[in-house]
C-alpha cells in the first residue's frame, strides 16, 4: 500500500492544478503540506475490510465489512476532503450506492489487487468494493481495471501485456503519451477521466519515483490519480526505502498497523505459493 498513499501524499499539494505541470518538484517540500488525505483513508480501510472479512468471505459479508471500515476511518480520518454524496453516505445510517463514476472507486482499491489467487476473484472483489458506494458501471470498471493491473503485474506479467488486458477488457484509450494528455488536462473528478491517465503514467515511468513525477506533472486531481499510478508502479517498481520511512512518519499509528497486517497477509501468502510450488516437485 506504500505506492497508493506516498501517491496520495505527494500528490495532494498539487491537487486542483496547482502545479506547474512539471516532473520538476522535491516530493517533501517542507513549504508544502505534504500529508495523507481521504485517499489514503479510504485505501486503509479496503484493505482493513479485506482482512476482517476473511479472503474466502462471500459478497454479503465483504460489503458488509467495506461499509463498516469506509465509514469507521472515514468518520475519524480526512474529514471535510470527501465528496459531498459520498460524505453523506459515510454519516448514514443505511448507506445505499448512488450511481456514482468517480474515481474514488479506483483510488481505494488498490490492496484488492494483492490479495487473491485469481483475476477472476480479483475482480470480483473489486466490483463489490465498489458497489457499495459507486456502482455507476464506470466506476465498477475504474475499480476492475487498477485491481486488475496490480494483480497482473505482481504476477510477472508486462507492461506491454497489462496495456493489453485494460485496453481489450475495459475498452480505455491508452493510445496518448504524458505529454500530450499533460496540456490540456484539469480537474477531473470521473474514473473515465482519471484512470486511463494513471495508466499512462505508471506505463511511461522508468522507476517508482519518475512514475510519480509523472503522474503529478499531468496536474488535475493528482492525488488520486497519483494514487492510482502509485499504486500500480509498487507492483512493478521497488518503493525506496527512505520513501516509505517518509510515508510512516506521515500516517497515524492506526494506518500503519493496517499496513503491518497486510505486509504480514502478503508474506503468508507468498510463503504458501512457494510451499505448494514446492509440494508438484515431491
Amino acid at each position: 500500500m506504500y505506492g497508493a498513499i506516498l501517491g496520495d501524499m505527494i500528490g495532494a499539494p498539487y491537487e486542483f492544478d496547482q502545479g506547474n505541470k512539471s516532473k520538476d518538484f522535491e516530493f517533501f517540500d517542507k513549504r508544502k503540506w505534504v500529508r495523507y488525505t481521504d485517499d489514503s483513508a479510504m485505501t486503509i480501510a479496503v484493505a482493513k475490510a479485506v482482512m476482517d472479512a476473511g479472503l474466502d468471505a462471500g459478497e454479503y459479508e465483504m460489503k458488509k465489512q467495506f461499509v463498516a471500515c469506509m465509514q469507521d476511518f472515514g468518520n475519524r480520518y480526512a474529514q471535510g476532503e470527501y465528496g459531498g454524496r459520498f460524505s453523506e453516505w459515510l454519516r448514514s445510517c443505511d448507506p445505499q450506492p448512488y450511481g456514482s463514476w468517480g474515481n474514488g472507486a479506483a483510488m481505494r482499491v488498490s490492496s484488492i489487487g494483492w490479495f487473491f489467487d485469481t483475476i477472476e476473484r480479483t475482480r470480483e472483489v473489486a466490483r463489490w468494493s465498489a458497489e457499495v458506494s459507486h456502482d455507476h458501471p464506470e466506476g465498477l470498471k475504474g475499480a476492475e481495471s487498477v485491481a486488475s493491473a496490480i494483480f497482473l503485474l505482481r504476477n510477472g506479467k508486462s507492461k506491454d501485456e497489462v496495456k493489453n488486458y485494460i485496453i481489450n477488457e475495459f475498452g480505455y484509450d491508452l493510445s496518448r503519451t504524458c505529454d500530450e494528455i499533460r496540456p490540456h488536462y484539469h480537474h477531473v473528478e470521473s474514473c473515465q477521466e482519471t484512470v486511463p491517465e494513471a495508466i499512462t503514467a505508471f506505463l511511461e515511468g522508468s522507476d517508482f519515483e519518475d512514475v510519480i513525477r509523472n503522474a503529478v506533472s499531468l496536474g488535475g486531481d493528482c492525488d488520486t490519480l497519483t494514487c492510482i499510478a502509485g499504486s500500480m508502479a509498487e507492483a512493478f517498481n521497488s518503493v525506496p526505502e527512505w520513501m516509505k520511512e517518509e510515508c510512516r512518519n506521515r500516517v497515524p499509528e492506526e494506518f500503519l498497523d493496517v499496513m503491518e497486517r497486510f505486509q504480514t497477509y502478503e508474506e503468508s501468502m507468498m510463503y504458501e505459493k512457494r510451499f505448494k510450488h514446492c509440494q508438484k516437485f515431491y
